[in-house]
């Protein structure tokens, strides 16, 4: 890892030379310290709390909010979030995609060197215009100490095959999570069942 002025760099973990203002990506976005905030998993059935509501209504709301973004499966679990984000081209959106916003880069460095800002329309921009919402509305209600795991992770989607593995991943979420031993698991306060046409 690479040090700026005595800090680490994070490298970004994006493909180089990928457009990621197009194409087809299973993303991945987890809370900090793997905390569930957004409820539990109890019979293979996601039960969401007033917190994850917050998540599921701002995955829903995306495709209201960015034209050029159409989101396929995606599920909430109790301490993260699947979703199949498709990205088209649009006249707003330039060629070339900055890879990793500033501030999942590092700490501090952002005052040192001049980074680029997140390209309009790009997979980072959609990412963090997601976690940036569902912060502000579930700190409002308060929860003020919630907070999302740095950055995100990312897998291209190249095929239909592809695609339907994702998708069947997602769906077997729930299913699986009780064979997980997951300290954070949570009950619900407010529970709400997700059904499969939302997932």
């Amino acid at each position: 890892m690479k040090r700026f002025r005595g800090k680490y760099r994070t490298d970004s973990l994006r493909c180089r030379g990928r457009d990621y203002c197009q194409g087809s990506f299973l993303v991945t976005i987890c809370t900090k310290d793997r905390r569930a905030w957004f409820g539990d998993v109890q019979n293979g059935v996601v039960g969401l709390n007033a917190v994850g509501c917050i998540v599921a209504d701002e995955l829903q709301r995306t495709r209201i909010i960015r034209e050029s973004v159409a989101v396929d499966f995606w599920i909430v679990m109790p301490n993260h979030v699947h979703a199949i984000f498709h990205l088209y081209q649009n006249a707003n959106v330039g060629m070339y995609a900055v890879e990793t916003s500033r501030r999942d880069v590092s700490t501090g460095v952002a005052q040192c060197i001049p980074l680029c800002r997140l390209q309009s329309g790009s997979l980072g921009a959609v990412v963090n215009h997601i976690k940036s919402a569902c912060t502000k509305r579930i700190r409002a209600i308060g929860f003020t100490n919630f907070a999302w795991q740095a950055g995100y992770h990312d897998r291209i989607i190249r095929s239909d095959a592809s695609l339907y593995a994702m998708r069947k991943y997602i769906l077997a979420n729930p299913r699986r999570w009780g064979a997980k031993i997951n300290r954070y698991v949570a009950r619900s306060r407010d529970p709400r069942s997700l059904s499969d046409d939302h997932t």
